[in-house]
């Protein structure tokens, strides 16, 4: 599916970026980063990852996979997910106020660092887990109920700019990868698995399914 496609393209950017947001904070922290900057990754991940990225995922595809595919919204995969998304806007927007307000103070470079930490981590781990999981397992569910395509829209101008923003941030300050963070496929790796979801079978699989596991 060609949305499916778009929006695995954007979780490669928007994977580098993290990294490169993190070599930001720091260089912020230690006067070595323009505070400017920060306005930029903010829009970056409001407008590019948030207003686009997300907003086609939760109007589109998990639509369909509810309504058409008839999977469950308010359990499982779909409502991890949704969940995951209301949480990570929530810590960006405490950023977002230190990222715009210019020289930091220590009790808030400290806050940025930590949330940035936790920010980073946690889309880091929901890229892996829809990648790997909820965009081909959802795919082939909607396949299953006739639906081989999904619609897609533009970016407005605000997206695009914080799109271009975002892949000229990688250049000023490089990417790094946290060795602090276990990073993998499938469901066990998922933030959500054992929380608000317990894994694509016990939630989404039928009875014919399990019934062709057993018999393998």
């Amino acid at each position: 599916m060609k949305l499916i496609n778009a929006l695995q393209d954007e979780h490669v950017l928007i994977d580098q970026v993290l990294g490169s947001f993190r070599t930001y904070v720091g260089g912020l922290i230690d006067g070595t980063a323009e505070p400017e900057d920060g306005r930029r990754f903010a829009a970056f991940f409001t407008e590019f990852a948030g207003h686009f990225h997300h907003d086609r995922e939760e109007r589109v595809f998990f639509d369909a996979l509810v309504k058409d595919a008839e999977l469950p919204g308010d359990r499982g995969p779909v409502y991890a997910v949704l969940h995951e998304h209301a949480e990570m806007a929530g810590w960006l927007g405490e950023m977002v106020p230190l990222l715009e307000q210019g020289p930091l103070s220590e009790d808030d470079a400290v806050r940025l660092r930590g949330l940035a930490t936790r920010y980073s981590h946690a889309l880091w781990r929901h890229i892996d887990a829809e990648n790997s999981v909820l965009y081909p397992e959802g795919v082939e569910r909607l396949l299953r109920s006739g639906i081989r395509e999904l619609p897609d829209r533009p970016m407005s101008e605000a997206e695009a700019a914080a799109r271009e923003d975002g892949a000229a941030l990688l250049v000023r300050y490089p990417p790094v990868e946290d060795a602090a963070l276990t990073r993998g496929d499938g469901c066990f790796m998922c933030r959500a698995y054992g929380d608000t979801c317990d894994g694509l079978e016990a939630e989404w699989w039928t009875e014919l399914e399990w019934e062709e596991f057993f018999i393998r």
